[in-house]
Order: structure tokens, then C-alpha cells, then sequence
């Protein structure tokens, strides 16, 4: 079966005043119809910039090398008109922070009709009338009412409801959510996902779900992408990579995590030392100064990802178990 978004090589590069930063390096996934990925690692390993390169929306600085094939179109070589019909429509995307998200100084009802009279040729009737639909979809109470309220009447879990909402006005194939439930209480958080979930299920929705919480990646997740340094270090279904990791950085991220099904005694274990400066990337493997199981081999050449078992990859030097 082909894969709805195919990702080969993806490279990302941003031109600055202290020389050259590679944000992503080869990066290689994908995603199939129905599916969620999640994609995890720790601030500044790479995974926004991504995302933001598959839809296009690098800053004026960066560019994206490689191929990003969504239904068997490249997207790094389309037209900004031709992407434009593509993102928003076919891909959506989720932002961290809903209040920077949405536009301060318009209504709810003016930001999500204009994305159907944009994209579909809706009026303005029929336009507004299905953004109340899909308000009361996320959970808006009173959504015909609050319709015509601004951003800031609306608490953050509510804004977070509203940027879905928007999200799936043009019902697309593809939904990325970035940090989708960042600055929201465990509440809210858990509302939110069991959303995300319920609509995937409806829609057969392939979501790409970007985020630092292992946990947020355990309840909703089928497969599971781990970044570090701007590289992929391990890929797989998210039970066997959760439960018998591969990578030493994927171990060190399960063993930092809260669990309530071990005793651990007071302390959490961390991983030693800081990310890598995505400027200044060691000659080997990004990982190596921080891995308690670093030799030879990982200080002169950085490890490619390769297959070692049906459905699950890594880039370490290591034969064994991390």
C-alpha cells in the first residue's frame, strides 16, 4: 500500500550571521491513511522545523532539500500556489500556542468561514453554518452563541478546541498537531486527546502528533518517530519501542519519564548533560558525549537509521540492547 506522506531524505538548513545550522538531517518516515505517528524528543532536536518544512512555512533563511511526497506529489517542488491548495485543505496543522495561533482582532466566525470561502467557494451562509457544526463537533457549548466571540473570551482549552474546529473545516487527509495540548491542565489535556482520537476514528484521519510527552504518544499513538540532534535515532510501533527501546537516547527519554507502574524511589533518572548545538554537531553520532554506552566507532561517524527487525529502525553503532 502507498503511503500517504512519504518523507526521503528530508534536509533542512538555515542561513545565519554565525554560519550554517542543519536543523534536520535526512530525516526519513511514513505515514499511512488512518494512521498516527508520533514524533518526540527534546526541545530543539529538530521535529517543529520539520513539520514546518513539509508544509512549507520555513522562515525566509531556511530551505528544505529531499522529497516529501504526500499522494504522490512532492511538496518541496510545488508553486506557492499549488501548496496553497494543498495546506489547509488536504494537510492541516495544529500550532502550539492557540492564542498567537488566532488573530487577536477577529472573531471566531470571520477566521473559520473565511477558510471555507477561501478554499471551497462557500457563502457566507452555508460557510458560517458548518463552522457551527464543526464548533459543536469539538465541544463548544453554546457554539451558535459563541460563534461571534473573540479569541480572548475563550479559555485556553476552548481555544485549542477552536484551532481543531479549523483545522477540519476542509476535512483533510493529513492532520498535524503541534504540542497540541501544551499550557493546557492534565484535564483539558486528556479531553483533548480523546478528541483528536474520536475524530481520527470518524474521519479515517491520519494525524501526525508532535510532542515531548512519552505518555501523550502512549495513549494515541500506533507508530512513534524519536528525534534527537535533528536526525531520526529510532522508529517503530509505539508498544515494542516503549517497552524494549533500541536507542540509548530512547532508553535514557523512558527512563526520565513518571510511571505509575514502577517504584523508582525518589528520584527520576536523567540523561547527563545538555542537547546538542544543532550549529556545532559532534563528528559522530549527536548522542555520543551524553550515552552511557559510547565507544570507539561512535566518535568518528554518525550511525545511519537501518531496519534491524520488521517495522522498527535505528542509527546506533551498538549490535545489542542499549
Amino acid at each position: 500500500m502507498n503511503a500517504l506522506l512519504d518523507v526521503v531524505d528530508l534536509t533542512i538548513r538555515f542561513s545565519t550571521p554565525d554560519g550554517e545550522v542543519t536543523a534536520g538531517d535526512r530525516i526519513a518516515f511514513h505515514i499511512d491513511a488512518g494512521q498516527t505517528v508520533g514524533l518526540v524528543g527534546e526541545s530543539g532536536s529538530g521535529k517543529s522545523q520539520a513539520v514546518l518544512a513539509l508544509m512549507g512555512l520555513l522562515a525566509k533563511n531556511g530551505r528544505a532539500e529531499g522529497s516529501v511526497r504526500f499522494q504522490g506529489k512532492d511538496l518541496l517542488t510545488l508553486s506557492a500556489s499549488d501548496m496553497n491548495k494543498i495546506r489547509g485543505v488536504d494537510i492541516a496543522m495544529i500550532f502550539q500556542d492557540p492564542m498567537t495561533a488566532l488573530n487577536p482582532y477577529l472573531t471566531i466566525s470571520r477566521q473559520m468561514t473565511e477558510v471555507l470561502i477561501e478554499h471551497q467557494g462557500a457563502d457566507a451562509a452555508s460557510a458560517k453554518k458548518k463552522s457551527v457544526e464543526l464548533l459543536d463537533l469539538v465541544g463548544i457549548p453554546g457554539a451558535a452563541g459563541r460563534i461571534d466571540l473573540y479569541p480572548h473570551e475563550f479559555s485556553g482549552g476552548m481555544r485549542q478546541r477552536v484551532m481543531i474546529a479549523m483545522a477540519l473545516l476542509c476535512e483533510p487527509k493529513l492532520l498535524i498537531a503541534d504540542e497540541p495540548t501544551t499550557a493546557l491542565d492534565v484535564t483539558v489535556q486528556a479531553q483533548i486527546l480523546e478528541l483528536l482520537q474520536s475524530i481520527r476514528e470518524e474521519r479515517d484521519m491520519a494525524i501526525l502528533l508532535i510532542t515531548h510527552d512519552l505518555g501523550v504518544i502512549a495513549g494515541l499513538a500506533d507508530r512513534v518517530l524519536v528525534m534527537y540532534g535533528g536526525r531520526i535515532v529510532e522508529e517503530g510501533p509505539v508498544g515494542p519501542v516503549f517497552l524494549e527501546p533500541a536507542h540509548p537516547y530512547t532508553k535514557g527519554l523512558l527512563r526520565s519519564s513518571p510511571r505509575l507502574d514502577e517504584i523508582r524511589g525518589d528520584h527520576l533518572a536523567t540523561i547527563p548533560g545538555q542537547p546538542p548545538n544543532l550549529q556545532a554537531l559532534p563528528k559522530g553520532c549527536a548522542f555520543a558525549p551524553r550515552c552511557e554506552r559510547r565507544f570507539e566507532p561512535c566518535e568518528g561517524e554518525a550511525p545511519s537509521l537501518e531496519a534491524f527487525e520488521p517495522g522498527r529502525a535505528r542509527a546506533c553503532h551498538l549490535d545489542g540492547p542499549p
